[in-house]
């Protein structure tokens, strides 16, 4: 089996997630490897008409998404610095599978590590499984740590 030497943690900031960054953290550290934290911001798309929410407003949403997504990988990073891992932010933006998939391919990732919500009926029907997604089409190995 090939050594695993840099590993990817894709994060939402739920629960599900939570429980993955201490599966990815027991699985970088005793291997040494470097653990990426990736977020994926998917942008806003307006449900109501223009007229009602304006562009200063769209793009004040937008920052503000994007400061406290870098805060809470700043937290995750201290977290794993804690726990004797070499760690590395990245916060994307798009559609979740999509970016994790495609941050595992440009870093070369050995392995993709995320949380499951463990939708379903109708509720996976209509939000999909990023998971699932991921687990589809990475180009590596990938865990998925359910939420409970």
């Amino acid at each position: 089996m090939k050594q695993v030497r840099r590993i990817l943690y894709a994060s939402d900031f739920s629960r599900a997630s939570g429980r993955a960054f201490t599966t990815a953290l027991a699985l970088a550290k005793p291997a040494q490897a470097r653990l990426t934290i990736l977020n994926v911001i998917v942008p806003l798309t307006p449900l109501v008409p223009e007229q009602y929410i304006d562009s200063a407003t769209l793009e004040r949403l937008d920052a503000q998404t994007r400061h406290w997504s870098q805060r809470r990988l700043n937290k995750l990073a201290e977290k794993a610095k804690r726990a004797d891992t070499r760690a590395t932010m990245l916060l994307r933006e798009g559609a979740a599978a999509e970016q994790i998939v495609r941050a595992a391919r440009s870093l070369r990732a050995d392995l993709i590590v995320v949380g499951t919500h463990g939708r379903r009926g109708f509720s996976k029907f209509f939000l999909g499984s990023v998971a699932e997604r991921v687990v589809s089409t990475a180009p590596c190995p990938v865990v998925t740590v359910k939420s409970s």
